[in-house]
């Protein structure tokens, strides 16, 4: 199999998911191809040796639809010959665009492809393209569909993380995230989004609350009691797991991700698709694995994805650097560093979904993004990027620094 190189990677800031939200004016299309013009120009790549063109993208309608890279495409004027395909796996897709990408260099398919994805929450909302997995009891009843943030809190009860732990992880990660911009960390990846007169719109991401303090935190109420205890869903962890009596609700909206608009790509490529480029290359994709999880828990599929990528490379978790899981409640991050005995240390160095917020479809990109910088400025080697999904799953991909 061929060695898969990352050449490039680059990502928009992250705007607030909301009408008032900074890019809530700027259509998904365009953000995408805002992506695809940054990594063009900065790497002098010709598009038309582009093998493919894969973005993830979670609601896929309305402006989001119709094959959004190939649509980015020819927003950003790339060549007519390269392709482009939309993929979802819920909030793992911009990882797995990735992963696809990396699949199809390794086989030799292709040596130069542009992956990584879009999505715009204040204009396409959440859920938007529908799905049995919430609307069809024939699906929902043996997948014990729940909201997100019971499981959340479910995972929350059964492992033992109080409110005070998932708000201190919370604080933190602001913490993480204000220091990072302040430092200049993320300046060279994060690319300003600028409008057709060249004015920029919007150059940092805009979701953060870097004052937020324990105190703050603690006068939010829980945001998944009432359709956890109203609306039936309690019951329904209950009966996943008998061993719970009843779920302590303890995530609100500063302890889970938010909900925001972004963009991210990633260059992937063969060693030939290195010369094409006339670049060396940054890092190397080692592996990578998708799994099922428990789907009552729902978000604990980054410890069974990372169990599995770990036999299959014969790796301790020992022999990781650094560590990004996206912090989609602060729960699941609490759950994998404590099945782990992962340091709080090399996870999620510069914050995290929590303080800068989660573009569902971009996501999973942008952190494998930032984890291979942050190798980069450490002088490390290794480093692990995973994601908890939607009914139950994990995706969990495997660099190394060059």
């Amino acid at each position: 199999m061929t060695d898969v190189y990352i050449y490039d990677h680059v990502r928009t800031p992250r705007g607030r998911g909301k009408k008032d939200g900074s890019l809530h004016e700027v259509p998904s299309v365009r953000l995408a191809a805002k992506v695809l013009e940054a990594l063009r120009d900065r790497n002098g790549m010709d598009t038309a040796k582009v093998d493919d063109i894969i973005m993830g993208c979670v609601d896929p309608v309305m402006d989001a639809g119709a094959v959004i890279p190939k649509a980015a495409a020819f927003e950003a004027g790339y060549s007519t010959k390269a392709p482009g395909m939309q993929i979802s796996r819920f909030c793992a897709s911009g990882l797995d665009a990735v992963n696809f990408a990396a699949a199809k260099v390794a086989q030799g398919a292709d040596d130069l492809v542009v992956a990584g994805g879009v999505e715009s929450m204040s204009r396409v909302g959440l859920g938007m393209s529908g799905g049995s997995w919430f609307m069809d009891p024939s699906v929902n009843f043996p997948a014990y569909f729940m909201p997100q943030g019971v499981s959340a809190d479910l995972i929350a009860t059964k492992y033992g993380f109080s409110r005070e732990d998932v708000d201190a992880y919370a604080v933190e990660s602001q913490k993480r995230a204000a220091h990072s911009w302040e430092k200049g960390y993320f300046r060279n990846s994060v690319i300003p989004v600028k409008d057709s007169n060249g004015l920029v719109i919007l150059d940092r991401d805009e979701h953060m609350r870097p004052g937020t303090d324990m105190q703050a935190l603690a006068a939010l109420q829980p945001s998944f009691q009432m359709p956890g205890e109203m609306g039936g869903f309690e019951a329904v962890g209950i009966q996943a797991h008998p061993e719970i009596e009843r779920i302590n609700y303890v995530h609100h909206a500063g302890n889970s991700s938010g909900i925001v608009d972004g963009a991210a790509g990633v260059i992937v490529g063969s060693r030939e698709g290195g010369a094409i480029l006339g670049k060396k290359p940054r890092g190397r994709i080692r592996a990578f694995a998708n799994i099922g999880s428990d789907p009552a828990l729902m978000l604990t599929g980054p410890v069974d994805v990372t169990e599995k990528l770990l036999a299959r490379t014969g790796m301790r978790i020992s022999d990781i650097d650094l560590f990004e899981l996206n912090e989609a409640f602060a729960s699941v991050v609490l759950r994998f560093m404590q099945h782990f005995e992962v340091s709080h240390d090399i996870m999620n160095v510069n914050g995290g979904a929590i303080a800068m917020g989660h573009p569902l479809g971009a996501t999973g990109a942008m952190i494998l993004g930032t984890v291979l910088d942050e190798l980069e400025r450490r002088d490390l080697n290794t480093a692990l990027v995973t994601l908890c999904i939607g009914a139950g799953m994990g995706t969990a991909t495997l660099i190394e620094r060059l």
